[in-house]
């Protein structure tokens, strides 16, 4: 039914590392520094020029929020970073399962078109759902 591409598979693994490592060594870095990394982000150029939200907007303080534990606070802001998380969270562990067992425990997600589309949705319903309720009834969903 599903075809199963083992090179995605594998260069979303690897990625995936990639990601996580680079994640330990900022956090690593902010730790030892003291430097709070969040604070020297710059603000979204198309909010500050136009008033309103672009697809990506919120994503930073989802993240800081998801970091923090604080998940609903995480998807009140920007409902792809927890969705992301979740699914690579879960598509690491159980690659990793998979690989260490040798194949064995064939648990191992697969990447499948459907996660894209999903991931698509939910960043233009966001931003669709924040820019309406800000030009409609003047609710700022982020402030």
């Amino acid at each position: 039914m599903f075809r199963v591409d083992r090179r995605i598979d594998r260069d979303f693994y690897i990625f995936g590392w990639c990601g996580i490592g680079a994640g330990v060594l900022a956090l690593l870095f902010s730790w030892v520094t003291g430097i709070q990394i969040f604070k020297y982000l710059w603000p979204c150029v198309f909010h500050l020029l136009t008033g309103y939200y672009c697809p990506g907007c919120g994503g930073t303080r989802a993240v800081k929020a998801l970091l923090s534990g604080k998940l609903f606070a995480s998807f009140w802001y920007h409902p792809f970073v927890p969705y992301v998380a979740v699914l690579a969270g879960w598509f690491m562990i159980s690659q990793t399962i998979e690989r260490i067992s040798g194949g064995r425990l064939k648990i191992g997600m697969h990447f499948r078109e459907i996660y894209m589309w999903i991931a698509i949705a939910i960043i233009v319903i966001n931003c669709l759902v924040k820019n309406l309720a800000l030009i409609v009834w003047n609710i700022d969903l982020l402030a």
